[in-house]
């Protein structure tokens, strides 16, 4: 029996997707040691490197992007098939297909803002079927809806104008600048 090697190709997307990727981590990493008011309540700053991602590479790697996140902060933290990990990637995998439905619309009226809106209120939808249909599958979790909506509204047109604001920063050229060496 002979040994067979299997080499991967690793082309410059891959490490691009790879970069975008760290740095949603970096950011859900930081994130981590802001505190939370409310369980589950967290302002979501790694959307922000997706939301960026899609609007210049499009959907499939911003979902690679996404869902790297989700996995490799879930084995950073320890809690790789945990419930806290189901709800991660329920709620990234929902705001991914709302993402991919929202990009096709008229981008006169709708944009980073608005996808970065619906995609948190996608996110919280899945967390809250998650908890509902396997965590605590009690109705008095619908009580929880309003906060959970409300924080999902403003962490999202947060983080949509940031990925707007460094997505217009990226996009400024900048002056070439002569120094007067005198």
């Amino acid at each position: 029996m002979t040994a067979s090697i299997i080499k991967l190709e690793i082309t410059a997307e891959d490490h691009h997707i790879a970069r975008m990727a760290a740095v949603a981590l970096g950011l859900t990493v930081l994130e981590s040691a802001i505190p939370s008011p409310l369980p589950g309540v967290k302002p979501g700053l790694a959307n922000i490197v997706t939301l960026i991602v899609l609007a210049r590479y499009g959907w499939r790697i911003a979902a690679w992007v996404s869902l790297l996140r989700v996995v490799a902060g879930s084995l950073l933290f320890g809690n790789f098939l945990s419930p806290g990990f189901f709800l991660s990637l329920s709620g990234a995998v929902l705001s991914l297909l709302v993402l991919a439905l929202a990009q096709h619309l008229p981008s006169r009226w709708f944009g980073p803002v608005s996808h970065s809106i619906y995609a948190a209120f996608a996110h919280i939808t899945g967390q809250m079927l998650v908890v509902y249909l396997w965590l605590i599958p009690h109705t008095g979790i619908a009580y929880l809806i309003p906060i959970f909506a409300t924080a999902a509204l403003v962490f999202g047109t947060v983080n949509g104008l940031i990925a707007v604001r460094f997505m217009d920063n990226a996009e400024t050229p900048k002056p070439n600048v002569i120094e007067n060496p005198a």
